[in-house]
């Protein structure tokens, strides 16, 4: 089965391992500021660079938004979650936005350094005086902290928070 690696594999694996996956073409940029010197490394790797259709973007961006995580993917996260949506293949990655999206669209993980994630969670707004919840807007503030708006119920303030998918 194909894999689809992120950033996290092309930095922290040998190259021998990361031969025969595929990245998009915008995580050159992304590792050559990173690391230029990792980034020569990886380019004498057998990988397979691609960019991802403009509807397996939306596709993607749709799958994100479906779990609250589009706001806080970059734009290379997307490409990256775009490409393993396309070729239903093995998504590698250490970021658990990008784990919880992909399993939640039904996708396969697989892990670089760390631990993946336990579960699928959905983020949504969450009232800090009535507790009303309402869906995550894709455009919130990619902060984590602090409150994202006001509840249309009581007025109090808004916050992003989780619950199992």
């Amino acid at each position: 089965m194909e894999r689809v690696l992120d950033t996290a594999a092309l930095l922290h694996w040998p190259p021998a391992r990361l031969a025969g996956g595929v990245c998009a073409s915008s995580q050159r940029s992304e590792l050559e500021r990173l690391s230029p010197a990792r980034m020569m490394l990886v380019e004498a790797a057998d990988i397979l660079w691609r960019d991802a259709p403009p509807s397996a973007i939306e596709h993607a961006k749709t799958c994100a938004s479906a779990t609250g995580d589009l706001a806080r993917l970059s734009d290379v996260d997307v490409d990256v979650l775009a490409l393993a949506l396309e070729l239903k293949a093995v998504l590698v990655t250490d970021d658990y936005r990008l784990q919880n999206t992909y399993r939640h669209a039904g996708g396969s993980i697989e892990s670089v350094v760390n631990a993946p994630s336990k579960h699928v969670w959905i983020w949504e707004l969450r009232c800090k005086g009535c507790g009303a919840t309402s869906p995550l807007p894709a455009d919130v503030s990619r902060s984590k902290k602090g409150p994202v708006g006001e509840c249309g119920a009581c007025g109090s303030p808004m916050e992003i928070k989780r619950r199992r998918g």
